[in-house]
């Protein structure tokens, strides 16, 4: 069975004391209550870094240089309806305070605490290598 390949952006952004924003998904939304980076999918004609400057100016409210993305990782996982490809950039700096648009709640968290928080399947390796490197 072939499955749709869905690609995703993602940010782990960091604030001044080394913590990443985390996004907890709304009721109502695929796999509610779990915790992952903000970001979003990546439209056609965008590229990754494109879409999720984007994304972050929708969900959070905040504006970001894309020349300043730095990508650090990825995850490549299959779910049951489709294989997604998210590329993870490290965000440093941003221009806004964050702000939840999109009814979800936002939390800062130290790298090291990361797997305190339940995630989608696909963000879990990542939160382990953010914890480890950082």
């Amino acid at each position: 069975m072939t499955k749709r390949l869905l690609l995703v952006s993602a940010a782990a952004i960091f604030d001044g004391d080394g913590r990443i924003l985390l996004a907890q998904r709304p009721e109502g939304k695929a796999m509610a209550g779990l915790w992952e980076f903000p970001g979003g999918k990546v439209e056609t004609g965008e590229t990754p870094a494109e879409a999720l400057v984007r994304e972050l100016q929708e969900e959070l409210q905040i504006t970001v240089d894309a020349l300043k993305l730095k990508p650090i990782n990825f995850a490549s996982f299959d779910y049951p309806d489709f294989h997604l490809l998210m590329p993870l950039f490290q965000v440093n700096d941003w221009v806004g305070e964050p702000v939840a648009l999109e009814g979800q709640t936002l939390e800062w968290v130290r790298p090291a605490n990361l797997h305190t928080y339940p995630a989608p399947p696909a963000d879990i390796p990542l939160f382990a290598d953010l914890a480890a490197r950082f």
